[in-house]
């Protein structure tokens, strides 16, 4: 049994809890005022017919006497009470606190004590009681014991508390009541009372409820959910025949579930949850004569719960669920840090890529373009790299997509084709009595389209001094063939400018050479998958393809005729540079020449007779 007591405590007590939920008189014992007591035949007639049910006890705690609502109340028969211990009648011994209460207001030491009690009725329904004591204005100590039934009050606070807490749609626990049963699981010193101190959430979401939604009507959907919920609480019952207790199965809200399985034992027993929660779901639903059909996608969260906070779960849930639904739905994820951190690693270099740009955290590097026959460096890739104060050193694969769905790859490219542009000048002048070198500069879809290129291009070679012939643009294959309208309109304006268009991973893409005749293009550089077959060497992973060099050379015959040059990327070993001289190849691009470089190390290079094999290798 429990209960509530009622007033202050004692001062040695003031900032004690109840565990209880008592309110307990407190105050010293002090002398009652006097008070008009009535004559003692009219206190019996007041008291034997009070519907209030009410007892005399006296010092020892007996009951002296008691009326006929109070044996009502309790099922009891009237002559039975008196003699009966009051604490016994009302349970006032239940708990320590209300009992030592209930004891200093015997010996006179309290002025009140109240409490709420559930009691057992003889008939064996529950029975919530208001139980009130107070001395009596008499010398002997006897004090009043009133008990008023208070049922109809409990039950329905216990209706308005299920109410905030459950869903009315699915009868589940709702969001609120979710949270607060996860905080106390994780607030919990599980390790210490003998579980397993570890957490797990499966986070569901129904694929396709809005299309139920949109076409049938909410009233259906509302039974699809109730349908589901009762679905996933016979799932959870199931897994919890073999357990102490059951997930707890929640609505989260929408279309959104949550079973929550405290002390889980590890992942093994979250996949088999979540796979009973797909084929369940799966199964059709017959609603109202009408055959539905829907699947789920199930995010899956196993953890310690030490360390772990509420948001912290829900956010991993979140994330695993946005998985399940992006590899394809009507399936189970399990979060994976290794995966949720590359995940926060792009969003935290999408919000500060434009910052890096003003705080000047981007540097470029260059590798040098050699000619296959003389072996010198006729000129150089500039090649972009974040110096990012948190990951370090990143190369283009890891934010130039993100600067091109964020439009910053425009200002982005402003910077490299000025650095560019202005190191290449830098050269020409310290290298005087050397054939000057070009510079290539890789220029994106998204700056042909959101900026004036020819603008810059004409802006920046005016700022710099370079000539147009020495600046060389690279666009992927993929972004020109095909292209009309604006793209072409800004590479002939380039290309009548004198600056050379070179055309990146060619052979990868649409590969229409006849194309290339109609487009204002003078480079093409093979793309390295077609170089990386040319192995001689012992140590090669395969033995060489014949067809790659015969592809390779066909392109490069082909790109002659039309009066284009050649650059073959990912050269890596003289074997194949051989073979790429022997067919016809321009120029090569890898790191049998060099590794991109410092500025300096390619001012290096250009004083030297020729480029050796690793030469400009760090």
């Amino acid at each position: 049994m429990s209960g509530t007591s009622e007033g202050p405590a004692p001062a040695t007590e003031l900032n004690r809890p109840s565990v209880t939920e008592s309110e307990i008189a407190t105050s010293p014992r002090a002398e009652p005022p006097p008070l008009l007591s009535p004559s003692p035949p009219s206190y019996r007639s007041v008291f034997t017919a009070a519907p209030l049910a009410m007892a005399v006890v006296d010092r020892g705690g007996t009951v002296t006497g008691a009326n006929a609502a109070l044996a009502t109340l309790l099922g009891r028969a009237p002559e039975s009470l008196a003699g009966a211990v009051a604490a016994d009648l009302v349970d006032l011994a239940s708990d320590s606190r209300t009992w030592h209460a209930y004891r200093e207001l015997l010996r006179g030491e309290r002025t009140r004590l109240r409490c709420t009690r559930r009691l057992k009725h003889p008939e064996g329904h529950a029975l919530w009681v208001r139980v009130t004591v107070s001395p009596l204005p008499a010398d002997d100590g006897d004090v009043l014991l009133s008990v008023a039934d208070i049922s109809d009050h409990h039950e329905l606070q216990a209706q308005l508390r299920h109410v905030r807490s459950h869903d009315p749609v699915t009868r589940l626990p709702n969001r609120t009541q979710f949270f607060e049963r996860l905080t106390a699981a994780l607030d919990a010193e599980s390790d210490e009372e003998g579980g397993t101190g570890r957490i797990g959430l499966c986070y569901l979401d129904l694929d396709g409820f809005k299309a139920v939604n949109d076409t049938l009507g909410h009233r259906v959907g509302d039974q699809l959910l109730a349908a589901v919920a009762e679905r996933l609480t016979h799932c959870a019952q199931e897994a919890g025949r073999t357990r102490t207790g059951a997930p707890l199965v929640a609505r989260l809200g929408g279309d959104e579930f949550a079973l929550l399985v405290e002390d889980s034992t590890g992942t093994e027993q979250l996949a088999d949850l979540a796979e009973s929660l797909l084929d369940t779901i799966q199964a059709p639903f017959d609603l109202s004569g009408r055959r539905l059909s829907v699947s789920a996608s199930i995010g899956v969260v196993e953890r310690h719960a030490a360390g772990t906070t509420p948001t912290a779960l829900m956010q991993a849930a979140d994330t695993t669920l946005y998985w399940a639904k992006a590899d394809g739905k009507a399936r189970w994820t399990l979060f994976d840090p290794e995966r949720n951190a590359s995940r926060v690693t792009r969003q935290a270099l999408a919000s500060t890529l434009r910052p890096a740009i003003e705080r000047g955290e981007f540097a470029l590097e260059y590798q040098p373009l050699v000619g296959m026959e003389d072996d010198r460096v006729h000129g150089v890739e500039a090649l972009i790299r974040w110096h990012h104060p948190r990951f370090g050193t990143l190369t283009p694969n890891r934010f130039i997509s993100l600067a091109e769905e964020d439009g910053s790859i425009v200002p982005l490219g402003r910077w490299v084709l000025r650095t560019a542009c202005r190191q290449a000048r830098d050269w020409q002048v310290e290298h005087p009595d050397e054939p000057p070198i070009f510079v290539s500069v890789n220029v994106a879809v998204r700056q042909v389209w959101d900026s004036d290129l020819v603008a810059d291009v004409a802006g920046t070679l005016e700022e710099t001094g370079l000539e147009p012939g020495l600046l060389q643009l690279e666009l992927t294959e993929s972004a020109v063939m095909g292209s009309s309208g604006r793209p072409i309109q800004v590479l002939k304006a380039l290309s009548d400018m004198g600056v050379r268009i070179a055309i990146d991973d060619f052979g990868t893409g649409y590969s229409n050479l006849a194309y290339l005749s109609r487009l204002p293009v003078s480079v093409l550089k093979l793309d390295g998958s077609f170089v990386r077959g040319f192995q001689y060497e012992e140590r090669a992973a395969a033995p060489p393809n014949p067809a790659d060099e015969v592809i390779v050379e066909a392109m490069v015959q082909l790109a002659h005729r039309l009066g284009l040059t050649v650059t073959a990327e990912c050269v890596e070993t003289s074997a194949q540079a051989t073979r790429l001289r022997r067919i016809g190849c321009d120029t090569g691009q890898g790191w049998l020449y060099s590794r991109p470089v410092s500025p300096d190390r390619i001012s290096e290079l250009l004083g030297a007779p020729g480029v050796q094999a690793g030469v400009g290798n760090p």
